[in-house]
Formats: structure tokens, sequence, C-alpha cells
């Protein structure tokens, strides 16, 4: 499914390409797929075509677990784009997943001060168009 530009949401929009057209349709479905290696078997997370550790081009898809813990997070204050003014201000969170990657999604329903590194979290997905699915974490 290829995501539409739409004059009403004003988000930038994700790149929709081969590489990374199973990750987006897996959150359509409420699902977190990852790449994994199909020669030495790393897990890796954002979509790419080569894997980082021996350059294969080839790779699987997996589900993963949606749960990891608090690697850092900022408090945002000013938004870099007007489509997230509305939120301010927003804790956006990078993750060491379960599996091995780390990734970077708002944290929804919490408060900076209290956060701290290591605090267990999962993923949530949130559709803010119809044709649009992202990720998110709340504290687990």
């Amino acid at each position: 499914m290829k995501i539409e530009s739409d004059a009403g949401y004003l988000k930038p929009l994700p790149s929709y390409n081969p590489d990374t057209e199973p990750y987006w349709d897996g959150l359509m479905q409420g699902r977190l797929l990852l790449q994994k290696c199909a020669s030495c078997g790393k897990v890796r997370h954002y979509p790419r075509p080569m894997c980082d550790g021996c350059y294969s081009m080839e790779s699987k898809w997996i589900e993963a677990s949606g749960r990891g813990r608090i690697h850092s997070w900022t408090e945002t204050h000013h938004a870099f784009n007007i489509g997230f003014k509305g939120e301010l201000p927003y804790i956006l969170v990078t993750v060491d997943l379960d599996e091995g990657v780390r990734m970077n999604a708002p944290l929804r329903n919490a408060e900076a001060g209290k956060l701290k590194i290591g605090l267990p979290v999962k993923v949530i997905f949130e559709r803010p168009k119809a044709d649009l699915t992202t990720p998110a974490f709340v504290l687990a």
C-alpha cells in the first residue's frame, strides 16, 4: 500500500519504497516487523537493503515483541515542523528493543521528570491517517 499525500496532514510522510514496504505494511496490521539478515542472522532497524554486519543483500522479516527498555529520551518544546505543534511538549525515546536493535518513537502518557534509563516500554500503534500507522511507546 502506498502512503498518499494529504493536504490536511501536516507532518512529514515516511519513505515508502521496496526496502521499507514490509515495515509500513506490518504497522498497518498492528505488527512491528524488523529485518533479519538471511546470511548472518543480524537483526536490523531501520529497514535497508544491505546487512551492515556481513554485507549480504538477502534478508527476511521477523515480528518483534514490541518490548524494550529506554536507552535515552528528549522532551521537545519546539516543533521542528508545524504538524507537531499541537503535541507540544512531547517525549521522543530511543528504545533498546528486546531483539537487539534501537528504535526512536514518541513516548505517550509519561512525564519526562519520572523517566529513567532502563525503564521497560512496549510499542503501541497510532493511525494518524487512514493509510498510515506509526509506532509509539508507553511504559510497560
